[in-house]
């Protein structure tokens, strides 16, 4: 059972996007994505408001922290920079918060419910698994580039009622030891069944990463 106070619940942002420039500050049905994550946050009941951490960098991501009363992890240019490795620079608060585990949230999919993020902090709190991974669960057909078949066939006909699941990442929630990060290990090896996976509903996490999605859930907010 991890405890709570060994849990730090981050949101990492930045502004330079290269398909979206400023996503995170561009405005979107009268608000931003930060400050829609900034309020989910404050709704949340699963940790104290002072084990959640806006990293960032830049200005105006740190003046809408401090509009909703939220500390900062002043993320470096370097890290604000970084294409994800090394994982140590761009997560460069692993062995900087008092914590010894994290989750980390995807502040691109407004639709989250604070309840879900409840859900999977509370699920991870129980889980024996130190890596936890929001996953959407499907009933369909899969080929790989091969154009081999990937899905069990069990019946003549495809039937997407009966098809075996199978899951799909989410992107939206993530939980990881600290002390791995350093190591390059970001919440365990999959192929060990070292990470759990959390089932999340699919309207909750349309992934905004470009121009026509960031479009389109503005139009679904509104």
């Amino acid at each position: 059972m991890k405890k709570t106070n060994e849990i730090a619940v981050v949101i990492q942002a930045r502004l330079n996007s290269q398909r979206i420039p400023q996503k995170m500050i561009k405005p979107f049905a009268g608000t931003t994505l930060t400050d829609i994550f900034m309020e989910k946050v404050k709704q949340c009941n699963s940790f104290p408001i002072e084990n959640f951490y806006l990293s960032a960098s830049e200005p105006e991501l740190i003046t809408i922290a401090k509009k909703h009363g939220v500390q900062v992890f002043l993320r470096s240019r370097e890290s604000a920079m970084s294409e994800g490795t090394p994982m140590s620079l761009m997560y460069e608060w692993h062995d900087k918060l008092p914590h010894k585990y994290v989750v980390l949230i995807n502040a691109c999919v407004p639709f989250l419910k604070p309840e879900t993020i409840d859900n999977f902090i509370e699920e991870y709190k129980k889980a024996k698994e130190t890596g936890m991974f929001a996953v959407i669960e499907k009933k369909n057909y899969f080929w790989n580039q091969n154009g081999e078949i990937l899905t069990p066939l069990t019946e003549d006909v495809m039937n997407t009622k009966t098809v075996q699941k199978t899951y799909e990442a989410a992107h939206c929630l993530y939980a990881s030891r600290l002390d791995t990060i350093n190591d390059g290990i970001w919440m365990g090896d999959f192929m060990k069944n070292e990470i759990k996976l959390f089932p999340v509903q699919e309207e909750e996490v349309q992934d905004i990463d470009y121009e026509w999605q960031f479009d389109l859930c503005e139009k679904l907010w509104k």
